[in-house]
């Protein structure tokens, strides 16, 4: 059974030796990526590419499968978008952005919040479970191992102690690592909603590294960590709800911490050195240059002759001169669909689609 965590985890060991210098070494990495993203002056570009590659990598972990470019073409042309999987991962994206800007409102991640990126990410309003039912199985087996908390007043009640540990960092004083790991054990074992638990409690753990100040932006996605490692993640996951020995879990979560924040601290840097090879490019061979231009070139690795007029508010004759032109400088690619012309940032598609190692 799943209780409140003020009963679960007074008189338990978390932060043992090993955790604590794990948490050291992840908060390490996750200083320095906080501080290379900032080197980036619009850090739209950030939230926006990064947030596409999360949503790719987090959906795939419930079997949503799409490639980069079905995903990137749908946010590009979402009137003729005919792959349902692309739509889910899309959907994932602006969920992530919505949460991000409620918690930069309000400075707190509320159960009203958690409800608004579920609604979003599975385009309902279902809100908390009422009925029961709901039980995790094993994917190979189909045998249950684990049956959440079915009545919906258990469910709101131990909700509303997640928001208090989440928020009142008087609950508890444990690292905040330590405590991401927590609340993301915590909310998958509630599985407060019908569907989308996964997704959802993925995106509140970058925005739980917002919320504490460990990051400016949410930028740091476990997503693709979980994926290559899924097994130890769901074994790990049940282990503490049968032993309740939380560092091995709490281990595997900050050592995905460090790797990733390796792993995006590399895509950032190569992300500014495109930035700045694609200004010194066009600002050296073309008067059409500009801060604009650039800062929309790699705010999506698509883009449309349309989009690029209004960025710019130019004309579309100019628009298509412009990136016609970059076409042929060897910094976009020119493709279509039907009768409709795309571009694509061939650095940048680059950077998000190729592997990124330690």
């Amino acid at each position: 059974m799943t209780g409140s965590l003020a009963d679960l985890l007074p008189g338990l060991e978390l932060e043992t030796v090993p955790v604590l210098r794990q948490a050291a070494s992840a908060h390490r990495y996750l200083a320095e990526l906080k501080g290379v993203s900032r080197t980036i002056p619009n850090q739209g570009i950030l939230i926006n590419t990064l947030a596409l590659r999360e949503a790719k990598d987090s959906s795939a972990i419930e079997n949503i499968i799409t490639s980069h470019d079905e995903l990137f073409k749908e946010e590009l042309f979402p009137e003729q978008a005919t792959n349902p999987a692309a739509r889910e991962v899309r959907n994932y994206a602006t969920a992530l952005k919505i949460g991000f800007e409620l918690i930069r409102g309000q400075r707190l991640l509320t159960c009203n919040h958690i409800v608004a990126i579920q609604a979003e990410l599975e385009k309902n309003r279902a809100g908390f479970r009422k009925l029961p039912g709901t039980v995790l199985k094993n994917e190979q087996t189909g045998q249950t191992v684990f049956t959440p908390p079915q009545h919906p007043e258990e469910i709101v009640k131990l909700m509303a102690d997640l928001e208090r540990f989440i928020n009142d960092d008087s609950v508890s004083a444990v690292d905040p690592l330590v405590k991401m790991a927590i609340i993301h054990h915590q909310f998958e074992s509630i599985h407060p909603f019908y569907y989308g638990n996964g997704r959802t409690g993925r995106i509140i753990n970058v925005l739980y590294l917002v919320l504490e100040g460990l990051l400016d932006i949410p930028v740091l996605y476990l997503s693709r960590y979980l994926v290559q490692n899924k097994a130890i993640y769901y074994r790990e996951l049940q282990a503490v709800r049968e032993t309740r020995l939380w560092e091995p879990w709490l281990l595997y979560m900050l050592r995905g911490v460090e790797e990733t924040a390796r792993q995006t601290i590399q895509m950032v840097e190569e992300t500014t050195l495109a930035i700045e090879s694609y200004k010194e490019r066009i600002r050296a061979a073309h008067k059409f240059y500009s801060q604009d231009l650039i800062d929309h070139l790699f705010y999506h690795p698509y883009t449309r002759i349309e989009f690029l007029q209004r960025a710019l508010d130019v004309s579309r004759l100019t628009a298509t001169k412009y990136l016609d032109t970059l076409c042929k400088d060897g910094l976009l690619q020119k493709e279509k669909i039907g009768r409709a012309s795309y571009y694509i940032n061939t650095a940048l598609f680059g950077i998000l689609t190729q592997e990124h190692n330690e």
